[in-house]
Parts: C-alpha cells; sequence; structure tokens
C-alpha cells in the first residue's frame, strides 16, 4: 500500500484545517534497479557475445529479452522478499507479461534454447528462495546471479554471424547438440564467472564482511589462482586478472588505514566490469 504522509498542523487540527494526506509516489526503483553494479553483472556476458560473435537481429533481440527478463527478475523478487504486498505486485506481473510477449514469438522460432530452460528455472528459483528468506546477499544467492548471467553468453553466441546455427536453434533441443554451444561463447561465458565470482569475494571483504580474514585470504587466494589461470590461457585474460587481484589486495589493506567509502568501492567495480567487457571478447 501506498504510504500517506501529514504535517503536524494536519494531525492535531479540526477538520476544517486539516490537510488531506497525499499518497506518496512510488519510486522509480520499485520498477528500475538503480545499482549499476547489478547491471553490469547481469548484461555484460551477453552483450560481450553479442559483440564477439558479430551481431544479428536475432541476437540483439535475445539480448533485449535478457534485460527484460533480468527486471521481470529483481522486481519478483522485491515482491517475495515483501511477502507479496501489492506494491512490488504491479511492476513484477507487468515486466512478466512483456516477457512473454516479446519472448514468446522468439521461443516459436528458436525453440532450441528450451534447452537451457531447466538450468535458469532451477538458478531463478535459487533466487527467489534466497528473496525469500532475505539472504539476497548470500554467497550462494550471489553465485546463482554469477552463473546465470555468464552462462547468457553461450545462449547468445550461435546466433551470432561467426557461429549461426540455425539447424541447433530452429529445432527443439536434443539432449545434446554441441552446436549450442560454440567455443567463443562457453570462453566468455567462463571468464565472467570466474572474474564476476571474484568481484563477489572482494565487495563482501569491502562491505558485509569487512575486517573477516577468513572472507580476505580466501579472496586473495582465488585472486592469485585467477592470476595463474589466466595466464596460463591468454595473455589478455592474465593482464585482467592481474587488475582484479591489485584492487582486491589494494582497497583492503587501505580500508585498514581509513574509510573507503562504498562508492569507491562501487566505482573500482565499475571499472573492473568495463576491464571484463573488453578483454573477454578480445581473448576469446
Amino acid at each position: 500500500m501506498p504510504q500517506t504522509t501529514s504535517s503536524p498542523s494536519a494531525a492535531s487540527g479540526s477538520g476544517t484545517d486539516a490537510k488531506p494526506r497525499r499518497p506518496v509516489r512510488r519510486s522509480v526503483r520499485d520498477w528500475v534497479s538503480t545499482e549499476p553494479g547489478a547491471w553490469s553483472i547481469a548484461l555484460f556476458p551477453s552483450l560481450a557475445a553479442w559483440a564477439a560473435t558479430g551481431p544479428t537481429w536475432t541476437s540483439t533481440w535475445l539480448v533485449a529479452l535478457w534485460a527484460i527478463c533480468y527486471c521481470a527478475q529483481f522486481t519478483t523478487a522485491r515482491w517475495c522478499k515483501s511477502r507479496f504486498r501489492r506494491r512490488y505486485r504491479t511492476p513484477a506481473l507487468t515486466y512478466a507479461l512483456v516477457l512473454a510477449v516479446a519472448g514468446l514469438p522468439f521461443l516459436v522460432l528458436h525453440p532450441g534454447v528450451l534447452w537451457w530452460a531447466p538450468i535458469y528455472a532451477v538458478l531463478c528459483g535459487v533466487s527467489l528462495l534466497a528473496s525469500w528468506m532475505r539472504r539476497e546477499r548470500s554467497l550462494w544467492s550471489n553465485l546463482a546471479a554469477v552463473l546465470a548471467a555468464s552462462a547468457m553468453a553461450t545462449v547468445v553466441a550461435p546466433f551470432g554471424t561467426r557461429c549461426l546455427a540455425p539447424s541447433a536453434t530452429n529445432r527443439l533441443p536434443r539432449l545434446y547438440d554441441p552446436a549450442l554451444f560454440p567455443d567463443v561463447g562457453v570462453e566468455i561465458a567462463t571468464g565472467f564467472a570466474l572474474a564476476l565470482f571474484g568481484s563477489v569475494l572482494f565487495v563482501k571483504t569491502m562491505i558485509r564482511e569487512r575486517g573477516h580474514r577468513g572472507y580476505l585470504y580466501a579472496s586473495w587466494a582465488y585472486h592469485a589462482l585467477l592470476v595463474a589461470f589466466g595466464f596460463l590461457c591468454d595473455a589478455l585474460y592474465g593482464a585482467l586478472a592481474l587488475a582484479l587481484l591489485a584492487r582486491a589486495v589494494a582497497l583492503p589493506l587501505i580500508a585498514r588505514h581509513r574509510t573507503v567509502p562504498v562508492k569507491a568501492v562501487g566505482v573500482t567495480e565499475s571499472v573492473m566490469s568495463l576491464l571484463m567487457l573488453v578483454l573477454i571478447p578480445l581473448g576469446a
């Protein structure tokens, strides 16, 4: 229900002097996520695959559907977290309707993408369960979000000009069809999954788990392994991993001696996300 406000005079005055209370307008936050980090995690892997494999009208349509899907997911998650308050019902149902209208024609033309339906049903279920339990910031919930976003690179890749696979996408999915998993899509998805999970660990060391040595050492060890693995695969991946390791080490050490604003952490992660968007497709 919309909240209401009233002035002190209205609360204590007579019926003729009292001013009618006005409902507070629903915030844009009810409809659009205002967290740049969440948008970058959700969209950058699919955008990277869209660019690296050669944009087509179909791949553009699919990326747009994924953006709508993300809007439907986070509004539904808020609705679950609020125990189905009426305030969050309209955005969730509206995005679900838009997704159905825009997405059903795509499924009719390309039923092969239904191969991914069980996987995304599980990941979406984990996300909604975390919201219902009010643990959407937990490590397992973050991991589900990273996997869902990163896997979209593989979903988008077959529709690019470099990986066009109409025989795989234009029919109902088999148990396994290699054409649905082009190497470039799998590589981009893997790169983003590894890098974004490192970002999850780093952000926790700076905010929710700040001062927790276990998380800090886990973050450092993970990023060090990422550097080694990155250079084994490609110099660009190694350079990206080095940048991620540098910020994972430097900012927590700085935070021991002075306050590091949350905004600074967000700006740092925005820069790292842009590096991922550039270097991972180039390495692939």
